[in-house]
């Protein structure tokens, strides 16, 4: 189960990042994980749950966006969505396409963070209109 390792990747990250906000809180990490990441997104949040208990990432979200398989056609010169990942054959043409655009991703798309004044923020450090 990699799931467990890249729970405790993220909330290595995602501590380190926090701890540059002292006395704030995490209130969410949102991933972009990409078909072709091999990750099974259940197993991954029962992961997410266990490596964040006893951690400042607590009782934090894990939203996990994801990403489908987009191919660069070079008979059609465009980028399209594959309906599978078993198939990597231009859905207008049908040639095969090797050219990857999308779908490998697994990063940490952005994190919120709630200031102890209760203002929430975003990894970049702008404020959070709500």
């Amino acid at each position: 189960m990699h799931e467990l390792s890249i729970a405790a990747s993220i909330v290595e990250a995602v501590t380190e990042t926090a701890a540059a906000y002292a006395g704030a809180r995490v209130i969410a990490v949102r991933l972009r994980v990409g078909a072709l990441a091999a990750v099974v997104e259940d197993s991954l949040q029962f992961c997410w749950s266990v490596t964040t208990e006893g951690t400042p990432l607590a009782g934090a979200a894990l939203a996990v966006r994801k990403m489908p398989v987009v191919i660069h056609c070079a008979a059609c010169g465009v980028d399209a969505e594959v309906g599978g990942v078993q198939s990597f054959r231009c859905p207008l043409c049908g040639q095969p396409a090797a050219d990857l655009r999308q779908g490998r991703e697994l990063e940490i798309e952005s994190i919120e963070i709630e200031e102890p004044e209760g203002e929430a923020l975003v990894a970049s450090g702008e404020k959070d209109r709500r």
